[in-house]
Order: structure tokens, then sequence, then C-alpha cells
């Protein structure tokens, strides 16, 4: 049988799984968090976190400002940054490829059938739950998020634009029936009895991030479509390449109208739906702060830039607004 290309993409499913396991067998792999950047390549930690981060706290302090968060601030969570130096290279599918081809699709879901449980099992680190606290502490208004993974929710953030969507959420292409992840999983594991559980009798992918586990081809994983209308299924996230749906679009520009300062903390800025947001603030000539492991594309809009853990300098922001606050009222 001849391989499966996708429809005007030059690229066959292999291109985007290499067959590097025994037999031409499909290697699957949970990619871990990349390891630290080569020396050079990024600006040392600074040791004195307090100090780094006054300026940002100057900058923003007595305004209400909306945050922006990326990948870089889920990695300490265990969770995968494709964009930062040192960071495993990767060849997405897009949602055209999705489409294409109901072996592109079996693929896809062979996949996440054992990969949603890792990113469910994550936890908030002390970034995430820094910025629930600003927000509480009514320094901002909550967060704009390119993140898939709901650890800003795990959090306890109670404004969230989820730009990119949730991975938790299934939607019909055609009906818009929303279900959630879980169920997709039981239907999946009714269609396929007993293929969970022979892989994870090779590895554990769903709680090692560094696990791998041999995968024979996977066009014998069967994949199940809408029971309402037959439609095709596929996770409510923005593919790679994709533009957030519009609802959640006009909400990020709304926040962000309505702020009086942007915080980006984790991201590159290298999606253009986030740098919009930050250029639209830069427009308006409201100040805009980075903290980021590295340089950003949106640098030089920003009055104070930081390139640091975001796990460490978000909860050093928290405490130098709150002085901030209690010297002022003192």
């Amino acid at each position: 049988m001849p391989t499966p290309t996708a429809a005007g993409s030059g690229h066959s499913i292999e291109d985007f799984f290499p067959a590097n396991g025994r037999n031409g067998a499909v290697r699957l792999r949970v990619i871990p968090p990349p390891p630290v950047p080569p020396a050079g390549s990024l600006p040392p930690e600074p040791e004195d976190i307090a100090a780094a981060v006054e300026p940002i706290a100057a900058l923003l302090a007595g305004r209400r400002f909306l945050a922006i968060t990326g990948a870089g601030i889920s990695t300490d969570s265990g969770i995968p940054d494709y964009r930062s130096p040192g960071s495993p290279p990767r060849r997405p599918m897009t949602f055209q490829q999705f489409l294409s081809s109901p072996a592109y699709r079996s693929h896809y879901w062979a996949r996440n059938h054992l990969g949603w449980r890792y990113m469910a099992g994550r936890r908030a680190n002390l970034g995430h739950h820094a910025l629930a606290d600003m927000e509480r502490d009514r320094f901002s208004s909550g967060v704009v998020t390119q993140n898939i993974d709901l650890l800003h929710d795990r959090a306890g953030q109670r404004t969230v634009v989820h730009l990119h969507g949730r991975y938790d959420r299934v939607r019909c292409l055609t009906c818009e029936r929303t279900v959630s992840r879980a169920e997709q999983d039981l239907r999946l594991a009714a269609a396929n009895p007993g293929w969970r559980e022979r892989l994870l009798r090779l590895a554990d992918v769903e709680v090692a991030p560094d696990a791998d586990a041999v995968l024979g081809a996977t066009t014998d994983f069967h994949v199940v479509d809408c029971t309402a209308c037959g439609g095709i299924l596929a996770p409510d996230v923005v593919f790679f390449g994709g533009s957030a749906r519009p609802d959640r679009a006009e909400r990020a520009a709304e926040l962000t109208d309505r702020a009086q300062g942007i915080l980006v903390a984790g991201s590159t800025l290298s999606v253009f739906g986030v740098r919009r947001l930050v250029n639209r603030m830069a427009r308006r000539g409201r100040p805009i702060a980075i903290i980021n492991r590295g340089a950003t594309r949106g640098d030089h809009l920003a009055a104070v830039t930081l390139s640091a853990s975001t796990t460490r300098a978000l909860p050093a922001l928290l405490r130098a607004l709150r002085a901030d606050r209690n010297g002022s009222a003192g």
C-alpha cells in the first residue's frame, strides 16, 4: 500500500512521525522539557531576583495590568516549550493535514489517546499561583494565555482567556457539539480495546515525560465520529499555523483595551495573535514589561525586559507589588 500523503502538503505521515523504531515501527515519544540551552545562548539567571524585578514593579505599580502568558510559564510544570533555545525539533501536524486524511487523524488520535492524561496530571507552579494572587490582589485584570494546559485555572485564576483553546474539550467540526476529552477517551478505549494497555506494558508514556513507546503502524487505531451527526471530531485547540476563534480573540482584545499595562510572562511572542495584543497596547502608549528566558519579538516595544524563569520572577514581582502598595498606604 502506498504511503498516505496529506493533500497538497508534500509530506508523508512518516515525516511527522518518523519510523525510527525496530522493524520500521513508529516511535511515539512524550518530549520532556528542553535541557539547559547551550552556553552563551541566553543571559544567566539573575542571582538577586528581588532586585531584578524592581524595575518591572516600578513600571506596573498603581496600574491594573493584563498578563499574557506562553509555554515558558509551564515548563517548570513539566510541559515542553518548543520555541526556546535548546528545545527539540518539531514538525506539528496542521489543521489542513488533520482534515485531509483518515490516516493523519488516526495518527493524531492514537498519540493523543496516550498523551492527554500526561497533561491532565500536571500541576500549576509558583508562577501560575503568583499571577492568580496578582488578580486576587487587584494588581492584574486577568490572563490571556497561549497555553492549552489549564494550569492557570488550577492555580485559581478567575479571568482567563484560553486563546488557543483547551486540551480537555473535543468538538464536532460539523455541528459544533462539544464533549469532554474524558468522554472521548472512553469512546476511543471502547473502539480500540486493549490498545493503550499493550503500549503501557512497554513504557508508561502517561506519567514519565521522557519515556518512549514503540508503535507499529497506527492504521489499526480506530477513530470515532460525532454521536450527534457523524461529523469529524477534533480537539478544541488551535493547530499549528492556525488562528484563534473569533470570540476568544475578541475577548482578548477587550481585556487589552481595558488594561493599563501588559506583563508578558513566558512567551517569545512568536505567534501573531498575541504579538498583536502587545502592538495594540503599544499604540495606546501604555507600559509593557516582559519576563521570558531569552529575547522575544516584542522586546523593542517593552519599557522593561527581564530574562529569567517565570517561576522565580513572578513570585518576586508579587512581593514587590505588595511592598509598594503597603509602603504607599503607610
